[in-house]
This record gives structure tokens, C-alpha cells and sequence, in this order.
């Protein structure tokens, strides 16, 4: 599991999402974030910027996307992501409430993020197949698909209940 850390002692001068820049998936979800947070948060990978914070050990980086506020304030894991979503052009603060009011829901993210992590590069092609392949132009596949199999399923159960009779 990734290990959450509190503050640093070099904080920039805007919120900075730091995460792996040699990861597909990633890089796919932070060109989305990034055409919703526009300005307000800077994104820059790991591998460009971990030797600035001298206090945030590199394997640390490794593990977890970090949100860095200009308090000092790091966001981890999922909740990098759903801090991230407070800076979108119409801010959605429910995730990061609720991860914070929540155990479960805490308990639940950290470990379907850490499942994600071990498994990025199915988890990049789900993300192609469910919403696109461009991130700038998501298109609801999923919900195709939902429907594709729920019809399967009823032609399926249709024709079990017809062979009956």
C-alpha cells in the first residue's frame, strides 16, 4: 500500500500534481483532469521535479500520485485525485469530503487505488475501451457496453424462460 505523507517543507507556489510520468493510464486521466483544472493546478511528473522536494523520499513518489498545496499540505493516493477534482472549472467536492468524513469510503479508495496501481497497464486499456481513447474527448462507452450486456442478459434469461414452455 502506498504510504500517505502530511506536509513538506518546500511547497510550491501552486498546487502541483505530482505523478509518474512513465505511466499510460496517468498520463491518460491528467490530460483529462488537466483540460478541467486548466491553470489552477500544475502538473508535472516525478521524474521531473522529486529532486526539489528534499524531505519526500523518491520511492514515495513511486508508490502514489501527490497533490502538493502551497501550505505544504500533500494529498496521496486517491485523494490527490479527488482534491484535484476542488480545482476543476465547476468544483466537485463531495469525493475529498467524503473520503475524509468516511472509513469506508477511505478504506475503499486507498485499496482500489493501490489494486489500479499494481495493474496499470490493463487498467489504461479498460480506461481506452470504457471512455475513448482520447482523454480531451471522452465518449461514455461504458454505458454502451452496460447496455449491450443488461440486453444479453434479458435475451439470455428470455430465451431459458421460452424453452420452458
Amino acid at each position: 500500500m502506498f504510504g500517505k505523507i502530511e506536509r513538506t517543507n518546500f511547497p510550491p507556489q501552486n498546487p502541483t500534481m505530482v505523478w509518474d510520468g512513465e505511466c499510460g493510464f496517468c498520463k491518460y486521466w491528467i490530460i483529462h483532469w488537466k483540460s478541467k483544472t486548466e491553470d489552477r493546478v500544475t502538473y508535472i511528473t516525478f521524474q521531473e521535479i522529486a529532486a526539489y522536494f528534499e524531505d519526500i523520499p523518491l520511492k514515495k513518489f513511486k508508490k502514489a500520485s501527490r497533490l502538493i498545496e502551497p501550505s505544504g499540505k500533500i494529498y496521496s493516493g486517491p485523494d490527490s485525485a479527488y482534491r484535484s477534482f476542488t480545482y476543476f472549472k465547476n468544483p466537485k467536492h463531495f469525493l475529498h469530503n467524503l473520503y475524509h468524513k468516511q472509513n469506508w469510503f477511505t478504506w475503499l479508495s486507498d485499496h482500489t487505488y493501490n489494486f489500479i496501481a499494481k495493474h496499470r497497464p490493463i487498467m489504461f486499456t479498460m480506461s481506452k475501451i470504457l471512455f475513448g481513447k482520447d482523454p480531451l474527448q471522452m465518449k461514455p462507452y461504458w454505458f454502451l457496453i452496460l447496455l449491450f450486456l443488461a440486453a444479453l442478459l434479458y435475451f439470455f434469461y428470455a430465451s431459458a424462460f421460452i424453452t420452458k414452455f
